[in-house]
């Protein structure tokens, strides 16, 4: 149960967030990261969906789960303030 709190606290956060600027740190497996940044485009009840811009007129959208955010294969940060978005 207390999983699902975390999970709809984290969906919370994010939907607060949609139109705002992050920083995303992906873990991606054997040592490898990756570090975008982008717009939070929109949040579904299982999803959330990032606009990343790619360089040379491409725009990239990639979407992430909020389980993503609590086992923290993806860190979240927002670019203005510098907070991460997590549980609380």
């Amino acid at each position: 149960m207390l999983e699902k709190n975390s999970l709809a606290k984290i969906r919370a956060n994010v939907e607060s967030c949609v139109g705002q600027k992050v920083r995303l740190k992906a873990n991606k497996g054997r040592k490898k990261t990756t570090i975008r940044e982008g717009i939070i485009e929109s949040a579904y009840p299982s999803i959330f969906v990032v606009k990343i811009d790619g360089g040379y007129n491409s725009i990239r959208r990639v979407s992430y789960s909020y389980s993503d955010i609590l086992t923290e294969t993806v860190e979240v940060t927002l670019c203005n303030d510098e907070k991460k978005i997590q549980i609380s």
